[in-house]
């Protein structure tokens, strides 16, 4: 499958990939901790937001892999390009597609490492964290994760779900037609068998003109939902696999509740490999075209600024389905076609 040549411009494009995207970690790592550091609380301190960002490095690797995919390929067939290289394989006899094909072989690779990560490893690291950290804090801060819920006249905030299903930082406010008749805060809710109970329970009853409040040790919770579809609501739809994604999709369309962020987070791992290979084909379509003779820095701006435009035009798209109605599909396709057709269109130029 990897003759010579083909070895030869995997290490090369591999490498780049790896050292961009090792930088694009490390800066992104060091942005958060510190920004996270505003967050410490009750048993939450610098060592644990230090440890909470090593959690989350799964994530952070699946979401950053297709702008370094796209600038460790210019950075690493650029290098072969400004040593003359790449003139050298095509004066032997190797047209410009017989390269293309070498680049695409290693991508397989880094797809698959890609795609595990995003679908078994992320998924289970953040929601792990999520948990770890509200429990830490006690639920004394307010979590920036979780998820809303409504259930009849009750609508539901949940911060987190451990593993062995107790839910953390549990918060209910029912409604008696537009009027909020009662908010309850419980710090974890506990399932045996089939019933859920609340422990650790602040409860406020708010009457026309006075309010009552009281603390319970338990309170029996009565509710329809499930450990599964719990998970489902809580984690962050960024971070979910593709079953999840099409799981929690179905169940929101059932319920007649808009799901175009689900379907567009499910369309954009569903289709991560097409949108990795066409990244590749405009970064290789630069190096043979317009940036062929550029300085290497030229290169790595071009391509930052052409993986920010595709990230802003994917993320302007997916709003733009919830308001005009298209599908969230066409919120990937579309960019990614574009790059397709620009990648092709420069390759043939090349010649």
């Amino acid at each position: 499958m990897f003759n010579q040549l083909d070895r030869y411009i995997a290490r090369n494009v591999l490498m780049g990939m790896l050292i961009v995207h090792l930088i694009i970690l490390g800066l992104d790592f060091t942005i958060s901790f510190i920004n996270d550091l505003g967050d410490t609380e009750g048993n939450y301190g610098t060592l644990q937001v230090l440890m909470y960002g090593v959690i989350r490095l799964p994530w952070r690797f699946y979401q950053y892999a297709p702008v370094s995919v796209l600038i460790g390929s210019l950075v690493g067939l650029g290098a072969m390009a400004s040593s003359n290289e790449l003139t050298v394989m095509r004066s032997a006899g190797f047209s410009l597609w017989r390269i293309l094909i070498g680049v695409m072989k290693p991508l397989l690779i880094v797809v698959l490492v890609i795609m595990s990560i995003g679908e078994f490893a992320a998924p289970r690291t953040e929601m792990f964290g999520q948990a770890w950290r509200t429990e830490l804090q006690e639920g004394n801060a307010i979590s920036r994760r979780g998820g809303w819920q409504r259930e009849g006249d009750s609508y539901y905030r949940f911060g987190s779900i451990r593993s062995d299903n107790t839910l953390l930082d549990v918060n209910r406010f029912r409604y008696d037609d537009d009027r909020l008749v009662e908010a309850t805060h419980a710090s974890r809710a506990v399932l045996e068998g089939d019933e859920w109970t609340l422990e650790d329970v602040d409860r406020t009853l708010i009457h026309e003109e006075t309010t009552e409040a009281e603390h319970l040790d338990q309170l029996e919770w009565d509710t329809s939902l499930d450990p599964e579809l719990l998970r489902l609501i809580i984690t962050d739809r960024n971070s979910q696999s593709i079953e999840d994604l099409w799981r929690y999709g179905s169940y929101l369309n059932e319920q007649g509740i808009s799901a175009t962020d689900t379907w567009l987070y499910f369309w954009q791992k569903v289709l991560l490999p097409l949108t990795l290979i066409s990244l590749v084909i405009i970064a290789a379509s630069f190096i043979f075209g317009p940036l062929r003779s550029v300085a290497a820095g030229t290169r790595v701006f071009y391509g930052t600024v052409v993986g920010l435009v595709f990230k802003y035009v994917q993320d302007l798209l997916g709003p733009a389905a919830t308001i005009f109605g298209f599908s969230p599909i066409w919120a990937i396709v579309v960019p990614m076609a574009v790059c397709f057709g620009i990648g092709f269109w420069l390759l043939r130029r090349a010649g």
